[in-house]
């Protein structure tokens, strides 16, 4: 994930400060050397370092902070509110046409993901407000562009329109409305050509559909890998198109995530998605509260809480809650558990929302094996129906038998059959309410601790609510 190394130092900074008791100015302005050249290193725009760190500064020195009783965790809080600040503040959703369809056109560069954005805002849309997008193929200059939208339109059953590529983008823009307009389509989303560099005939292009759509949004897609040129970019489309929003993609590669904290401060747009690898579920909204307390090594407990909502529905947690309780939690269950899960995204991005979860050292390094994730799932499909619904029957006979069905060592299901039962244990002791040893601990004090409960604490208002609304 994006920001690993800027986490890392930023953490480095301000763990120095909260060992001190009293905090001085001089304290302040080594922590801010700090993160000025952290922030320079993850390839942050120098006029959004400069202004973020004067800042911080100015409202870090006042009498009321460095008097305080806690004065390292109040300037971390403000490094939290600062951050938040520079990344856009506020969540902003989707502009929306008052009547039917809402048109979004993609723009941006060669490769910097617009077709496969285009799908997954499809998905996004279907999923979440139960939409019927259309999408239009109007980069004719890529030769796989309009089959690659085709692809992703069969994938997601969501019609694709295209001409070709022996028709000029705009007549197909143009045609592409009309579909839409008579097949009643509530969103219209057209994927445009990029350029390896902005030239002039793709701008007029750009501005040419832009008349004929007359777009609700024009989305800049922008690829997180680019680092400061895709600042640059962004500025340069905005000034000739005047972009209402932008998306950030490949923040799960190994990039230092500078464009992300800069593009907001100098484009004024606000980052509206983020995509976080290849699948067609792998999108964020963008949350600048989120991704300031991720980067700050906070975690995020709202969106892991969102992302295991989006794949449980209530009856399955009911029924999961109570075979916890009654200790009837069998392998059939654990399969369908690491499925969902698995479907959340990498574990080990996962294990990084729960605030407390990156202090500890060495978990940067945490990676999660698929492949072994893969030999349990063999071990469990090796079993019968009766030795996954009772593990007491595993005597030694059959253990030999599930290794060599399913390429494992007596050894590996032995380790596997132990983690299982203990796995079994410690929900039960956590359904009964009381938290295993070091569990409670997970949250931690101050400023992290205090975001990491309240989280906690909406999600069970949440589920309270959704208790009454079914009596």
């Amino acid at each position: 994930m994006a920001f690993e190394s800027l986490t890392e130092r930023l953490q480095s900074a301000m763990s120095r400060l909260r060992k001190k008791g009293k905090v001085t100015e001089a304290d302040v302005k080594e922590m801010m050397r700090e993160i000025r050249l952290a922030l320079l290193e993850a390839d942050v725009n120098l006029q959004v370092v400069k202004e973020f760190t004067k800042n911080v500064r100015e409202r870090a020195v006042g009498s009321e902070v460095l008097e305080s009783l806690s004065p390292a965790q109040q300037i971390v809080k403000i490094v939290n509110e600062e951050l938040t600040k520079t990344l856009g503040e506020e969540t902003v959703g989707l502009n929306k046409s008052p009547k039917i369809p809402t048109v979004i056109m993609m723009v941006g560069l060669q490769g910097a993901g617009k077709t496969t954005f285009a799908g997954k805002l499809a998905n996004y849309l279907k999923k979440n407000e139960n939409a019927r997008p259309l999408m239009i193929a109007g980069d004719v200059y890529r030769p796989a562009a309009i089959d690659q939208l085709k692809v992703l339109g069969q994938q997601l059953d969501v019609p694709v329109f295209d001409m070709g590529t022996d028709v000029s983008p705009v007549e197909i823009v143009r045609q592409g409305m009309a579909v839409a307009q008579e097949k009643k389509n509530d969103y219209v989303l057209i994927d445009t050509a990029g350029r390896l560099h902005i030239d002039e005939a793709l701008m007029d292009e750009l501005k040419q559909i832009k008349e004929v759509a007359q777009p609700d949004e024009i989305l800049l897609v922008v690829d997180a890998m680019t680092g400061q040129d895709a600042v640059n970019v962004a500025d340069s489309f905005n000034a000739q198109l005047g972009i209402s929003g932008v998306i950030i993609t490949k923040l799960d590669g190994d990039t230092r995530g500078g464009a992300a904290l800069s593009i907001r401060q100098v484009t004024g747009a606000p980052i509206k998605f983020t995509g976080t690898g290849e699948k067609l579920t792998d999108l964020e909204v963008f949350h600048p509260d989120r991704m300031a307390s991720r980067i700050l090594g906070m975690g995020d407990m709202l969106t892991l809480i969102e992302k295991a909502q989006s794949e449980y529905d209530e009856k399955q947690a009911e029924e999961l809650a109570r075979k916890m309780k009654e200790n009837s939690f069998d392998f059939n269950d654990f399969i369908e558990q690491m499925d969902q899960v698995q479907n959340m995204g990498p574990l080990e991005d996962l294990i990084k929302m729960i605030p407390g979860m990156s202090q500890i050292p060495g978990i940067e390094n945490v990676k999660v094996d698929p492949k072994q994730l893969a030999r349990q799932k063999a071990i469990v499909l090796s079993m019968t129906p009766a030795e996954r619904e009772n593990p007491d029957l595993l005597n030694p006979s059959r253990r030999r038998r599930i290794a060599a069905g399913s390429g494992n060592s007596v050894v590996e299901v032995n380790r596997f059959i132990k983690q299982f039962k203990e796995s079994q244990k410690m929900m039960q002791q956590m359904s009964k309410g009381s938290m295993p040893a070091g569990m409670d601990q997970m949250f931690g004090t101050g400023v992290k601790g205090k975001l990491g409960k309240m989280a906690m604490n909406r999600m069970v208002k949440k589920n309270k609510k959704k208790k009454k609304k079914r009596k």
